[in-house]
Parts: structure tokens; sequence; C-alpha cells
């Protein structure tokens, strides 16, 4: 494998991964390298089922391994929302602030212990249409009841990280990078490339 498809157009994200896989000689490149293709509809109710679905569809359009993402934070208090709603939250009309000020709202008077979460991702790798493996990283905190920090992006001014004592806003890049939930799942992919793992369907 010397080249790979991350399913994002995102170019920090495609660096984050390039970073990541730096030291492994792939390649990695964003989607803009299919020009014909579809927006992926994200019907599923898993973050898993999200990254399959995408990582499915890529994977079908091109010649080269696909790596598909999806993640998004889980409260306890909420029965896990807004979970794979993460990004949608609250409906369209919302913007970053608007959803962290719902989800401020939806912990009214949640005690702290009570306020527990996680940020989970779930990384799914395909070929020619079809997943091989997913691989999973989460990160556990707790939300606070002000936001703090301003180096972050999504509800990461609201998580707490206990172990660093400040919320994933505060933290420099790398320190994030190192306790993150998509850090965990990349570490956990890596590992599985490194020991040549089946399921990825790497010539042996």
């Amino acid at each position: 494998m010397k080249r790979l498809l991350l399913a994002t157009l995102n170019q920090g994200k495609i660096r984050e991964f390039a970073e990541a896989f730096a030291r492994t000689g792939i390649e990695v490149v964003g989607l803009d390298m299919i020009p014909d293709r579809d927006e992926v509809e994200e019907t599923g109710e898993t973050f898993e089922a999200n990254a399959r679905l995408k990582a499915d569809y890529y994977s079908s359009l091109c010649e080269m391994p696909v790596l598909a993402d999806d993640s998004g934070l889980e409260v306890d208090a909420l029965g896990g929302e807004p979970g794979v709603r993460s990004a949608r939250y609250g409906g369209p009309s919302l913007d970053t602030a608007g959803r962290n000020r719902k989800l401020l709202e939806a912990l009214d008077g949640v005690a702290e212990a009570q306020r527990t979460a996680r940020f989970r991702c779930v990384l799914a790798f395909a070929r020619a249409g079809e997943t091989l493996a997913t691989f999973e990283g989460a990160v556990e905190g707790r939300i606070l009841e002000q936001p703090q920090g301003d180096n972050g992006f999504g509800y990461d001014p609201l998580f707490f990280h206990p172990e660093s004592g400040c919320t994933t806003a505060q933290m420099d890049t790398a320190r994030k990078r190192l306790i993150s939930h998509r850090g965990a799942a990349i570490q956990a992919f890596l590992e599985a490339l490194s020991r040549g793992d089946e399921r990825l369907g790497l010539p042996g």
C-alpha cells in the first residue's frame, strides 16, 4: 500500500493523518482525488455504520484503499446523545456555538459527577466497495457548565479531560493528538498495519 484515500475534504484532517502516517511511507490523499463523486448521506445509527457507508462508497470509485471516519460526543446523562448527530445536534439552523448552548441547556441542573462524557471515533478501512476492518478510539471526560479555551472546535471548549486538568480546547495540538479519540483510532490502525493484520488484505 503506497497510497491511501482519506474520505474527507478537510485539509486539517488530511494533514493530521498524513503526519501520523509519515513513518509508514504511505501517502495520504483526500476526496479531491475523486472529482466525480456524490456526498454520502450518513444514515447510520452508529459511528461504525456511518464510517462503513463512506468507506464502502468511496472505495468503490477508486483503486486505492480508503479510510473513513465518523466521530462525535456521547453524554451519559443524555443517553449517549448527541452521538452520531453531534454535527447536526439541534438542527441545521444552529452553528457550533448554538450546539454548545443547546448541550448546556440539556444538562442544566445535572450534577458535576453525572456530566460524564466521551469523544468516540471509528475508522473503517475498505477496498473495492467493501469494509475489511474497523478501528475505534475514545477519550473520557466530562462536560463543564461554561466553555473554556479557544484552541479547539466543536464541543472542545466544554469537554474537560481530568488527566490533563483542562478542556480539549485549552490543549496544544501535540497534546490533543496524544489523547484524542481520533489519535487512538489511528494508532489502532497503524498497529494493525505494522503487524500485517490479514483483515487489511495486504500482500503476504
